[in-house]
């Protein structure tokens, strides 16, 4: 796996509509970490892709009727199998972060990198999650210099009012002694 045109190579592509351009494409000095699940507490299935493509079915099931027409996406998706799928290029500021704030700066989506992981906040993350995720953010702090290991958060830390995750059931520990 590599960057290539800020995109990685060697995974999946579902291409999301919901980005636009950078302020600045130099700018990127964040990466933050999420986690999703669709339904909730459900894993597996393509209905994290549909959401990020606007393609989510309110039908298919109750809660879907309640964020069917949200236009979000993140950059990357870590599935619980370890496959990676990339919805936006990284040079590209994908719609993850929400009303957000770091070190004073806010709109984070403006200068940060968003990965989600396919988990909840209190169903433990898998293994290899967490060494694929290690692999991705060893790659985007080679490609991007302003990133550095301290600038790698949580949603819950940009968005405390309002959210949790990646929840108490990620260690940062074991993300941190993969990355080394």
């Amino acid at each position: 796996m590599h960057i290539h045109n800020h995109w990685l190579t060697e995974i999946t592509h579902c291409l999301s509509p919901n980005f636009n351009l950078r302020p600045d494409e130099q700018a990127i000095s964040l990466c933050v970490i999420h986690c999703i699940s669709l339904p909730p507490q459900h894993f597996g299935g393509d209905y994290i892709d549909q959401l990020f493509c606007n393609r989510l079915n309110p039908a298919d099931h109750p809660y879907f009727e309640t964020i069917y027409q949200l236009k979000v996406s993140a950059h990357l998706l870590i599935k619980r199998t370890g496959d990676i799928v990339q919805y936006v290029g990284f040079n590209h500021r994908a719609w993850h972060a929400g009303l957000s704030a770091y070190q004073g700066r806010e709109n984070c989506n403006d200068f940060s990198i968003g990965i989600e992981l396919e988990g909840t906040e209190t169903t433990d993350y898998t293994v290899v999650q967490y060494q694929q995720l290690a692999a991705v953010i060893k790659l985007l702090l080679t490609h991007y210099p302003r990133l550095q290991k301290n600038q790698i958060v949580g949603h819950s830390d940009i968005a405390p009012l309002r959210k949790t995750d990646p929840g108490l059931s990620f260690s940062w520990t074991t993300l941190f002694e993969y990355l080394g």
